[in-house]
C-alpha cells in the first residue's frame, strides 16, 4: 500500500469521524423568556463534547471513590481481626508459661520430698536389719538352752528309772525275805529308809523337771511373740516391696524368676515329718516360716536394687506419652514405645539405676543412644542425646550422669526419648517413675 493510499484511508477516517460527531452532538440552542422577551443560548459542539468528557470523569471518579472506601473498610476490619487473634495468642501463651512454672514447681518439691523419704527408708532399713542379727543371736542362744534342757530332762528321766529298778529289786527282795523275818528285820528297815529316800528324790526331781518345763514353755512363749513381730515386719515390708513392683506394671513372680540364679539341685521322695511333741516345736516351725519370709525379703530387695525408679532427667515436661500417637514427622498413627521428656538442650541426663552399659553411640533413628543393662531382664535405652560420657562395658552406678541431652536422630526437638524393656519387651516408664514416687513418699 502507498503513501497515497494511506493518505486516502485516513481522510476516509476523519470524514466517518466528523459525520459520528455531527449526528450525536449537533448544534443545539436554549431559548430563555423573560417578559416577554426571547433569547437564546447557543451550544457548540466542542462545548458539547467538553460538557459530556466532564461528566464521564467525574462518574468514574465517583465509582473509584465509592469502591476504594468500601475496600478500605474491609481492610482495617481485616486488620482488628488478626490484632485481636494475636492478642488472644498472647495471653494464651501467657497463660502455658504461667502453669509450666506451676508445674516445674511441683515437680522440684516432689523430687526434694522423695531424696529425703528414700533416705529414711534406708535407715529404717538399716535399723530391720539390727533387729533380725540381734533376734538370730537370741534364737541361737534360746535352741542352746532348750538343748541343754532337754539333755538334763533325759539325765532325770534316766535317774528316775534307776530308781524305780531299784524300788522293784527291793520289792522283790522282800518278798523273798518274808519267811524268815525276824532274821532280815534289820535289812526290811533299811530297805524301807532306801525306799522313801528314793521316792522323795523322784518326787524333788519331777519337780525339778516340771520347772524346768515351765521355764522352758515361758522362754518359748516370749520367743514365739519376738519371731511373730518379727515375722509381721517382715510380711508388711515385703507388701510394700511388692505394691511397688505391681505399681511399675510387672509381676513379682517373673521379676523374681528373671533375677534368679542357677537352680538349686535337690529332690528324693516326700515323706512326712511327725512332730516331737518337744515345747519348742511349734517355735522351730515359727523360726523356719520367719527364714523363708526373710529369705524372700532378701530376694526382693535384690530385684528392688535394679529397679528404674527415679526420672532420668532433675527437671523435664511430657511431650509424648508411651503407646498409640500421631507421629510427630508423617502425622500418621504409630506406637510409641517409650516416653519423649522435653528439656533444655545439653542438660545432664542421669542412669535411674545401677547396672551395665551394653550399647553406646549413633543408633539409627535414636540418633546417639546408651542402653544400660540392670540385671533381672531389665534394660533402659536412653536416645536422642547431645553428647555421651560413658563407654560400653562400663559399670554405672544410681543417679550416675551419663550423658547430654540433645536432638540427635529422628527428632523434631530437643527432647530424650527414654525405654524401659522387662525380658525384651518395652514397658511404660511413667509407670516406673511413679512407683519410684510412692516408694519415696513411704
Amino acid at each position: 500500500m502507498g503513501t497515497a493510499a494511506r493518505r486516502q484511508q485516513k481522510s476516509v477516517w476523519r470524514e466517518r469521524s466528523r459525520d459520528i460527531l455531527h449526528r450525536l452532538f449537533p448544534e443545539r440552542q436554549l431559548l430563555l423568556r423573560t417578559g416577554g422577551r426571547a433569547s437564546f443560548i447557543r451550544f457548540s459542539r466542542r462545548a458539547q463534547i467538553m460538557l459530556v468528557a466532564v461528566l464521564v470523569l467525574a462518574g468514574t471518579w465517583s465509582a473509584f471513590t465509592s469502591v476504594s472506601y468500601v475496600l478500605h473498610h474491609q481492610v482495617l476490619a481485616l486488620k482488628d481481626n488478626q490484632i485481636a487473634s494475636g492478642r488472644l495468642a498472647y495471653r494464651s501463651l501467657l497463660h502455658e508459661v504461667s502453669e509450666y512454672q506451676k508445674k516445674f514447681a511441683s515437680i522440684t518439691l516432689d523430687l526434694e520430698e522423695n531424696h529425703a523419704l528414700m533416705l529414711n527408708l534406708v535407715v529404717r532399713n538399716a535399723a530391720l536389719q539390727q533387729n533380725l542379727r540381734s533376734v538370730e543371736g537370741q534364737l541361737t542362744r534360746t535352741e542352746e538352752e532348750r538343748e541343754h534342757v532337754i539333755a538334763v530332762r533325759e539325765n532325770l528321766n534316766g535317774q528316775l528309772r534307776e530308781i524305780e529298778d531299784r524300788m522293784s529289786a527291793l520289792a522283790g527282795r522282800n518278798f523273798a525275805l518274808k519267811d524268815n523275818l525276824g532274821a532280815v528285820e534289820g535289812d526290811l528297815q533299811t530297805a524301807m529308809v532306801e525306799r522313801n529316800r528314793a521316792l522323795f528324790e523322784g518326787n524333788r526331781m519331777r519337780r525339778h523337771i516340771k520347772d524346768l518345763e515351765t521355764r522352758l514353755g515361758d522362754l518359748q512363749e516370749a520367743e514365739l511373740a519376738s519371731v511373730q513381730k518379727l515375722t509381721d515386719r517382715a510380711i508388711a515390708y515385703i507388701d510394700s516391696m511388692e505394691r511397688v513392683v505391681a505399681l511399675a506394671g510387672l509381676a513379682v513372680d517373673q521379676l523374681l524368676k528373671a533375677d534368679a540364679g542357677l537352680p538349686k539341685g535337690q529332690g528324693g521322695p516326700f515323706i512326712e515329718a511327725e512332730p516331737d511333741a518337744l515345747p519348742a516345736d511349734r517355735l522351730k516351725a515359727n523360726l523356719t516360716t520367719l527364714d523363708a519370709r526373710l529369705q524372700h525379703s532378701k530376694a526382693l530387695e535384690a530385684v528392688m536394687r535394679k529397679l528404674p525408679l527415679t526420672a532420668p532427667l532433675n527437671s523435664f515436661y511430657i511431650t509424648s506419652s508411651f503407646g498409640k500417637r500421631r507421629d510427630p514427622i508423617n502425622k500418621r498413627w504409630a506406637s510409641h514405645y517409650g516416653l519423649d521428656m522435653g528439656g533444655t538442650l545439653r542438660s545432664p541426663v542421669y542412669v535411674t539405676a545401677p547396672g551395665v552399659v551394653t550399647s553406646v553411640g549413633w543408633n539409627g533413628k535414636y540418633g546417639k543412644m546408651i542402653e544400660i543393662d540392670h540385671g533381672a531382664g531389665i534394660k533402659t535405652r536412653y536416645g536422642h542425646l547431645h553428647k555421651t560420657l560413658v563407654k560400653k562395658g562400663q559399670k554405672v552406678k544410681f543417679r550416675q550422669k551419663i550423658g547430654l541431652l540433645g536432638n540427635t536422630g529422628r527428632s523434631t526437638g530437643a527432647h530424650l526419648h527414654y525405654e524401659v524393656l522387662f525380658k525384651r519387651k518395652a514397658k511404660n516408664p511413667m509407670k516406673f517413675i511413679q512407683a519410684g514416687r510412692y516408694v519415696f513418699q513411704g
